[in-house]
C-alpha cells in the first residue's frame, strides 16, 4: 500500500517540476530556441525552468526574435522560482557584449559558469533536473573545463562510475559507446570491459529511465560486415562477441554485432529497444537521419537527470529566427519524463516482493525463446 501511496504522489507531483537550464553559448541559439520553447504555456503546466543565464541577454533576443511580451521573472536563488514563469537567476549583472553568430571568449566563458553553477544547484537539491543549452566545445576549453564535451564533464562533475550518451526519440534510442573520441582512437579503447559496462548502463537505463521492463538491445560492428569472420578485422569475433555473451549471461539481453549499414538500413533496429554504436557517428548519423530537428541527448548513468537538444550552436542562423525548437521543447518533455519514471521505478523497487518460483519460471522462458530468436548473431 505504500508504494502505490508513493506513485500516487508522484502523479500529483509532476507539474511541480524544477528544470535547471543552463544558457551554453549565448551567441548561438541557445536564447532563442529557449524563448520559442516557452512562449507556448503550455509547457509551465509541467515544470518550472530556471534558466541559469541573464535577463539582459534574454531581454535582447526577445527584441531580436519579435517576442516583447514574453513573461519572465528574475530570482536570486533557485527555491524562489515561481510556478507559470520562466525564471532566470542572473550569472552575471554586468552588460554583455553580443556577437550573435560568433565565436568569442566570453561566450565560452559564461557558457562554462552557468553550467557550473547549474551543477551545484542540482546536486544541492534546488531542482530537480537539467537541460543543457548548445556550447562551443572550442571556446568553452579552460584550466577548469578540459572536456570533450558535457557528458565527459557532467560524468566527473558528479562523481559517476560510468555514463552514456543516448540519442533518443520516438523511433529509437541510441547509445554511443565511446562518446566524442576520434575515431582512429576507437578501437584501441574498445575492451570487452568496457562494453560490458555500456551495456549495464544502457540496460539499467532503459529499464529505471524509459521504463522498458525487458529492454532488447542491439550492438554494433567496429568492422565492415561484422569483420566477415576474421577477413576484415578481428575485433567483433575476439571482443564484441565473447562481451555480447558475457552481457547475455548476466540477464542483459544483448545481440550482435551487427553491420550497422544493413541494421539501419534494412530497419532491423524496429526489433530493439535500444541499439549500442561503438562511436560518435556510427549512431549519429542514423540517428540525425531519422530525426534531425526533433531528437534528444540524455546522458544515461548519472545520479541526475539531464538533456540537451541534439544539435549545436548553430552560429551560422543565430539571431535569424530560423531555429527550430522543437529538440529543445523535446528535451524539456523527456527530462521531466525521465524524472518522472526514475521516481515510479524507484517507489516500486524500493521495498520489492521475493520474485515468486512462477514468475520466475515465466522470465527465464521469455529469455530463453528470445535467446533463440536471435541465436544466429550471438
Amino acid at each position: 500500500m505504500e508504494n502505490i501511496h508513493e506513485i500516487e504522489n508522484v502523479d500529483n507531483d509532476i507539474k511541480t517540476i524544477k528544470i535547471g537550464i543552463s544558457q551554453g553559448d549565448f551567441n548561438g541559439v541557445g536564447y532563442e530556441i529557449l524563448l520559442k520553447t516557452f512562449s507556448d504555456a503550455r509547457i509551465m503546466e509541467h515544470c518550472t525552468p530556471i534558466l541559469y543565464g541573464s535577463s539582459k541577454i534574454l531581454s535582447y533576443y526577445k527584441k531580436m526574435i519579435n517576442t516583447p511580451d514574453f513573461p519572465f521573472t528574475n530570482i536570486k536563488s533557485a527555491e524562489q522560482a515561481e510556478k507559470g514563469k520562466l525564471n532566470v537567476l542572473n550569472i552575471i549583472h554586468d552588460e554583455v557584449k553580443i556577437d550573435v553568430g560568433q565565436e568569442t571568449e566570453m561566450g565560452g566563458k559564461l557558457a562554462a559558469l552557468s553550467l557550473e553553477m547549474a551543477c551545484e544547484d542540482l546536486v544541492n537539491g534546488k531542482y530537480d533536473a537539467m537541460v543543457t543549452n548548445p556550447i562551443s566545445k572550442k571556446n568553452i576549453q579552460s584550466v577548469d573545463f578540459h572536456f570533450p564535451g558535457h557528458t565527459e564533464y557532467l560524468t566527473q562533475k558528479f562523481g559517476a562510475k560510468d555514463s552514456l550518451m543516448i540519442m533518443s526519440c520516438g523511433r529509437i534510442k541510441i547509445g554511443i559507446m565511446t562518446n566524442h573520441l576520434a575515431l582512429k582512437d576507437v578501437p584501441k579503447v574498445i575492451t570487452e570491459d568496457l562494453i560490458l559496462r555500456k551495456l549495464r548502463t544502457m540496460d539499467n537505463s532503459l529499464k529505471r529511465d524509459f521504463g522498458i521492463r525487458m529492454p532488447k538491445i542491439a550492438v554494433m560492428a567496429l568492422n565492415p560486415h561484422a569483420g566477415d569472420h576474421g577477413v576484415n578485422g578481428e575485433e567483433d569475433e575476439t571482443i564484441i562477441r565473447p562481451a555480447i555473451k558475457k552481457a547475455f549471461n548476466e540477464g542483459i539481453l544483448a545481440f550482435g554485432p551487427f553491420p550497422s549499414d544493413g541494421f539501419f538500413g534494412s530497419t532491423d533496429f524496429n526489433n530493439y529497444d535500444g541499439v549500442l554504436a561503438l562511436y560518435h557517428d556510427q549512431g549519429l548519423i542514423p540517428f540525425k537521419l531519422m530525426s534531425f530537428a526533433e531528437g534528444v541527448n540524455f546522458t544515461a548513468g548519472l545520479p541526475y537527470v539531464r538533456t540537451s537538444p541534439a544539435h549545436g550552436t548553430a552560429y551560422h542562423i543565430a539571431g535569424k529566427n530560423e531555429a527550430n525548437a522543437q529538440s529543445f521543447r523535446n528535451a524539456v518533455y523527456l527530462a521531466i519524463d525521465i524524472t518522472k519514471n526514475r521516481r515510479e521505478y524507484d517507489a516500486l523497487t524500493a521495498d520489492t516482493l521475493k520474485i515468486s518460483r512462477k514468475d520466475n519460471i515465466i522470465d527465464e522462458d521469455i529469455t530463453k525463446e528470445l535467446q533463440k530468436e536471435d541465436s544466429s548473431t550471438i
